[in-house]
């Protein structure tokens, strides 16, 4: 299983959702699902535009779980 640690990485940054969630350009709504881990993808374009928001690369948001 894949995790997101947007939570993480937005709390190192002192970032709100609403802040990032128009720095990336995607609705409060759609950002909150992915924070949540509830989403189940996740567009390039989304990822490049988190990783530019928040100064980090894919690998800092996205961990992978045994089952």
């Amino acid at each position: 299983m894949i995790r997101i640690n947007l939570d993480v990485m937005m709390a190192r940054r002192k970032m709100s959702l609403t802040e990032l969630a128009e720095r990336v350009g995607i609705t409060l709504a759609n950002l909150s699902v992915l924070k949540t881990g509830k989403a189940r993808a996740i567009r390039f374009s989304t990822l490049d535009a988190l990783c530019q928001a928040l100064d980090c690369q894919p690998g800092d948001l996205l961990e992978h779980e045994g089952e």
